[in-house]
């Protein structure tokens, strides 16, 4: 399942594990990205907490956890390739793993379609 937040970041949560990324919607306003800093494997985090940094030509921006659980992997080719999150920034340029996902935060993030809604205007 996969939903997304008002901050542009992306979550698919799937048999209890999560990963998480920025939408493809941000990834092509950020413009070309230059560095990506991910967060600390083994660390627990709230929903909202800030988990990294994108930066690109055009701005620096913070990344924040969909929802709480504790970081169990990253993704270390997008810090060695950060054009990955513009080239594939919702398959191959993922972020961040959680697992001990609160699926019930799940709830709040859009869908989709409210996503779609939601940077279009209409």
């Amino acid at each position: 399942m996969k939903k997304y937040t008002e901050e542009h970041e992306w979550i698919n949560l799937e048999e209890g594990l999560a990963t998480v990324g920025i939408s493809a919607h941000a990834a092509h306003e950020l413009g070309d990205i230059t560095f990506i800093e991910l967060p600390e494997v083994d660390t627990n985090v709230k929903q909202g907490d800030s988990i990294g940094t994108v930066e690109s030509v055009k701005a620096a921006s913070d990344i924040y956890s969909p929802v709480g659980g504790h970081i169990s992997a990253v993704n270390t080719e997008v810090e060695d390739s950060p054009e990955i999150v513009n080239d594939s920034p919702e398959e191959k340029g993922w972020l961040c793993k959680l697992d001990n996902v609160n699926a019930d935060e799940m709830q709040a993030l859009m869908t989709d379609a409210e996503y779609e809604e939601f940077i279009t205007g209409t």
